[in-house]
């Protein structure tokens, strides 16, 4: 099987490990070529451009930031993937950003015009779990599609969660994932900031909570990186703004309260201040 995948930034660059760890051929690009040419390193053949990375493909991986850098990198791409190949299998695009519900809609028409499968599959994780193959993939596709991207799923994943057949429910899935990861992440950037004006040592909120019923791995590992102001990148703070944005719209047309979520927005915006960074940045928000 051969897997081109379509960029290496934070998550990308693990997952092109992983598949290469599980054996599988791999090419990959990026936009910025100097995050792309440490794979070849690992085994991966580094393309120019996007078109030549996909040519004799089975499977086209994305992981770009979002729903237009997606379509503008796919559009130049899809014409080089060939509909069928000589055994009569189409090659799939398993397309794995987040990229909202008309985000999602749009990419599988863009997939259908060039007559390629499309498997809709964000995945769930942060750096760490793209580099040693735990990824959750939350995926959407007709059963037709899924026998072919299995081993792509083994060699990324723990585990997929398929949400359903029509392209779209993986994103669905996604964003109520995200609206968990982003308002416990805010929740505990609140109380860390409040321990810090309170006059508390923040540490003593984790040690509160730890191994309790209101406790969280998610809290501790962010809420520790708060504490020590240490916002290497993992989910960048930018992508968590493009999410929770992507999740109030959702809601607003789901009928349910987006008030809440449009909060946490204006914080990691606020937090965002365009340097690369971790979303436990968002304590940020919370200072004076």
């Amino acid at each position: 099987m051969l897997v081109a995948l379509l960029g290496t930034g934070l998550m990308g660059a693990g997952m092109a490990r992983s598949l290469l760890r599980a054996g599988l051929d791999v090419v990959v690009w990026n936009r910025s070529a100097d995050k792309a040419r440490p794979l070849a390193e690992a085994g991966a053949a580094v393309a120019e451009d996007p078109a030549t990375a996909v040519q004799g493909a089975d499977v086209v991986l994305t992981m770009l930031f979002d729903a237009d850098a997606t379509a503008e990198v796919m559009a130049a791409a899809l014409p080089s993937l060939k509909p069928l190949k000589p055994s009569g299998a189409r090659p799939t695009w398993v397309q794995c950003a987040t990229v909202g519900l008309d985000g999602g809609e749009r990419l599988a028409r863009l997939a259908a015009e060039h007559d390629v499968g499309f498997v809709d599959a964000p995945v769930l994780g942060t750096r760490q779990p793209a580099e040693q193959g735990k990824l959750t993939v939350l995926a959407a596709a007709p059963p037709r599609l899924r026998a072919g991207v299995e081993p792509v799923f083994e060699a990324i994943a723990a585990r997929t969660a398929w949400a359903g057949e029509r392209p779209g429910d993986g994103q669905r899935l996604k964003l109520v994932a995200n609206a968990w990861v982003l308002s416990i992440t805010a929740a505990a950037a609140q109380s860390v900031a409040l321990a810090r004006g309170l006059g508390l040592d923040p540490s003593t909120f984790l040690d509160a909570i730890a191994g309790g019923p209101v406790d969280s791995a998610y809290a501790q590992a962010k809420g520790r990186a708060m504490i020590d102001h240490d916002f290497t990148p993992s989910f960048g703070v930018d992508g968590a703004a493009k999410d929770s944005s992507l999740i109030a719209d959702a809601m607003n047309a789901a009928g349910t309260d987006d008030r809440l979520m449009r909060v946490l927005l204006d914080h990691y915006r606020t937090a965002d201040d365009g340097a690369p960074a971790d979303m436990a940045a968002v304590v940020r928000a919370f200072g004076r």
